[in-house]
């Protein structure tokens, strides 16, 4: 299983990247702080700084439809924020 799952490339990531050198990522929920920064090291070749992480609870979500009432849940995930050394980045748009 990859730790790594996919990176959250929004606005507000996108500007804390530029400022403060922090890159957001989807990761396992069952990874730690030392397997998301060995695997973001790897993965990307850069030094990381510090790990921040943040576990997401699954809401419940509900909306009304033709045949009633649907009620589902939106699953639960956890997120890491990633700080880099200075001097270094990640360019998610070089593959592209």
């Amino acid at each position: 299983m990859s730790i790594v799952i996919k990176p959250v490339i929004t606005e507000k990531m996108t500007a804390q990247g530029e400022k403060f050198n922090r890159y957001g990522f989807v990761v396992a929920g069952t990874a730690n702080k030392v397997e998301i920064k060995n695997a973001v090291e790897k993965l990307y070749g850069v030094s990381v700084e510090t790990v921040n992480t943040q576990n997401y609870v699954g809401k419940v979500k509900s909306r009304n439809t033709t045949q009633g009432l649907a009620i589902g849940r939106v699953n639960k995930h956890k997120k890491a924020v990633v700080t880099l050394k200075a001097g270094e980045s990640i360019d998610f748009y070089a593959s592209i």
